[in-house]
């Protein structure tokens, strides 16, 4: 056997350490990106996203007036921080960052709760697919027309970007969706099978 071929065999062994990774990747990624939504610069900084969008606009008191308020990050500008609480910004953001963060916990469950992981992933497709929305309904999602021939489609802005490599995300929350779910069917049909009674045969 080459080691070509070794290196293959090993590689198709992994498939289970790919799921392992994923679902931490998950995780990490959903508590980390969820309680940052409670500090401020990350609050600004999916203003365009909810305020574009024609589902969540309405959270915000004013979501046509952010242009004029952005705040860069690491930028602190009283007066734009002082719309964004009028705005209802924060408060926006503190219930999407717990919804978030609940959707991470859901995910640690997987060992002892499949079922409800399994859930959790699927929200997490849910909101990926909310997410991928965002290409359509938010402009700063692609290079504006500042004089450079190449803007607009297919010309992702560094929003876009970010926005895009939620379909990784996607892929990776079916894949963890359908594991715990694999699992969950495994552990009843074994629950099923212990609680079954044995047929005894009587003797002739």
């Amino acid at each position: 056997m080459s080691w070509i071929t070794r290196c293959f065999e090993v590689a198709a062994r992994m498939d289970r350490l790919g799921v392992a990774v994923v679902r931490i990747g998950l995780i990490v990624v959903l508590l980390w990106i969820g309680g940052l939504k409670a500090f401020r610069y990350e609050a600004d900084g999916i203003v365009p996203f909810v305020a574009n969008s024609p589902t969540m606009s309405f959270w915000y008191n004013d979501p046509g007036g952010y242009k004029a308020h952005k705040n860069p990050e690491g930028a602190l500008v009283p007066a734009n921080r002082a719309w964004h609480e009028a705005n209802g910004t924060y408060t926006f953001a503190y219930g999407l960052g717990g919804v978030i963060v609940l959707y991470g916990l859901l995910l640690c469950l997987h060992p002892w709760l499949p079922q409800a992981a399994a859930v959790g992933s699927f929200l997490v497709v849910v909101m990926s697919f909310v997410t991928l929305s965002f290409l359509v309904t938010t402009p700063e999602c692609w290079v504006p027309a500042l004089g450079d021939s190449r803007h607009g489609f297919p010309y992702l802005s560094g929003a876009g970007r970010l926005v895009l490599k939620d379909a990784i995300m996607m892929g990776a929350a079916i894949v963890t969706m359908a594991d715990s779910a694999k699992l969950y069917l495994r552990r009843r049909e074994a629950g099923a099978g212990r609680a079954a009674p044995t047929s005894r045969v009587e003797p002739a």
